[in-house]
């Protein structure tokens, strides 16, 4: 939304197809862009480099690959279908590429973009990134309406995304930001910056005045960053917002004053990071510098305070067992977390933490190994790799439900229990976004039929299943016509049909 953003303010238009949709390729015909922009995450990049290659044999457009997967791993502009590729912040860039393919102008100078070059020694054309953008405020408001306008869905629902700061000054193991701080060669001041509350709240309020909006989800990775922003924060948000909203903290900078205010303005869902209880895994493998006291403390805190806590997790750290596992389902469970969420550990490329999982003979073979959905499976080759898959799915449900912890470890070594589990696991968690959603509708005294937790947690099965069976469908479609193309075989198509 911010790249569309810079776009149109420097003159130039730009659309967004979400996929699957039926009538993609009619609408990519109609529009006839110059350039198509891809932003990619390691574990689906396989399928959107498939959508490109497919886009690429029937239309002729510039493409051009961002995000995290490959400003990390940029050498899949050697593909042919890819014409280049942008590392980190890409709003210069894109409007620099703009400006100059409407000029005529060469491109291949442009600081951030990464081409296919045989005569360098690894076959790429690397232009440095320019500086960091520091004040967040100076690119305007996100463009919504690009989102909203290719779907519907999103400009309807009651509850949006705010992203306040860029940057954070942890340096987790598991986490882009050192990578993405290397990258950039930034110290934590460079890195790290915060918009303006009168920014945010500007936001919030243009959402509201043209799209449904009844809460408000941070997604910073330290909402608690600065204390002098909360407090103006705290001070304003209820007299010109005055919306219910969630947030996600960094434990080990976590004051009581600080969740009072937060209690204050309006908060009625906080997360912290628990990660792991060991201190071996949270500490020494995973970097967290947080102590377990940090993360009792603050839970007490804000459960004292009548905030639902939430909490996130990871499980099959290199270095920890099966055992240390079941520590952090405990420490949940003793800190009354209300709304627990987990993952199994991916080192993704880049990060300090596949160094690590190398070191140890565990990591991941190839980049393309890694799932799409980084909470369904395993892809280090940790001890008990199968139990700690099932034990992911009983994670959310044994916090909430101690008694079940004896006969949930009986089922763990039971392969042919995935599917089942799979499924109790994804019913569960939309439980919880509706009791998320029930304290959201309370806290704005709304008493709609249409909100009461059965009816909610229906309409949200429902539209989840719908909507999960046609991408299926959709991505389905891709991979074989993908493979058509790369094959180049009728055969190989025959035989997958």
């Amino acid at each position: 939304m911010y790249l569309s953003r810079a776009a149109k303010d420097a003159g130039h238009e730009m659309k967004a197809l979400l996929i699957p949709d039926p009538l993609w390729l009619k609408k990519v015909k109609e529009y006839n862009p110059d350039v198509i922009t891809w932003s990619l995450m390691t574990g689906s990049h396989k399928a959107m480099f498939d959508v490109n290659r497919i886009l690429k044999s029937r239309f002729d457009f510039f493409s051009l690959m961002g995000g995290p997967h490959v400003t990390f791993v940029p050498d899949c502009v050697k593909q042919p279908e890819i014409d280049a590729v942008c590392i980190g912040e890409g709003e210069g860039a894109i409007v620099e590429l703009l400006d100059k393919m409407e000029a005529g102008e060469d491109i291949r100078s442009i600081p951030n973009l990464v081409f296919a070059d045989p005569d360098q020694p690894d076959g790429m054309l690397r232009n440095a990134p320019r500086p960091l953008i520091q004040d967040l405020d100076a690119l305007g408001l996100p463009d919504r309406s690009l989102l909203y306008d290719a779907g519907p869905i999103y400009a309807n629902s009651p509850r949006k995304v705010i992203v306040t700061q860029r940057g954070c000054p942890m340096m987790c193991s598991f986490c882009f930001h050192h990578a993405w701080k290397r990258t950039y060669g930034a110290t934590n001041k460079q890195y790290v910056r915060k918009r303006s509350v009168s920014h945010v709240i500007e936001e919030v309020n243009y959402i509201r005045a043209n799209w449904p909006l009844d809460f408000v989800h941070f997604l910073d990775d330290i909402f608690n960053l600065k204390d002098d922003w909360l407090e103006e924060f705290a001070e304003r948000w209820p007299k010109e917002v005055g919306l219910p909203f969630d947030c996600i903290l960094m434990a080990n900078i976590v004051k009581e004053k600080q969740i009072k205010l937060l209690k204050k303005a309006g908060c009625v869902y906080s997360r912290i990071a628990f990660e792991a209880a060991s201190d071996f895994v949270r500490n020494t493998v995973f970097r967290k510098n947080t102590e377990k006291q940090h993360l009792i403390d603050a839970s007490r805190w804000i459960k004292e305070n009548g905030i639902r806590l939430g909490s996130l997790n990871m499980l099959g750290g290199p270095g920890g067992t099966i055992e240390d596992d079941f520590e952090t389902i405990k420490l949940n469970i003793d800190c009354g977390v209300d709304h627990p969420l987990a993952s199994i550990v991916q080192p993704y490329p880049e990060f300090d933490l596949n160094e690590i999982t190398e070191g140890l003979g565990v990591a991941v073979a190839e980049y393309d190994d890694f799932p799409a959905n980084f909470n369904r499976e395993a892809t280090i080759q940790v001890v008990d790799k199968e139990k700690i898959e099932n034990l992911h799915k009983w994670f959310p449900i044994l916090v909430r439900f101690p008694r079940l912890l004896p006969f949930a470890q009986k089922t763990l070594g039971k392969k042919w229990l995935s599917k089942p589990l799979l499924i109790m696991y994804m019913l569960y968690s939309e439980w919880l976004v509706t009791e998320q959603n029930v304290i959201y509708n309370r806290a704005q005294g709304i008493k709609n039929p249409l909100k009461w937790a059965p009816i909610d947690f229906t309409v949200r099965c429902v539209t989840k299943g719908v909507i999960r069976a046609v991408s299926g469908l959709g991505i389905k479609f891709v991979k074989r016509w993908a493979t058509k193309l790369e094959m180049g075989d009728e055969r190989v198509q025959a035989h997958m049909d």
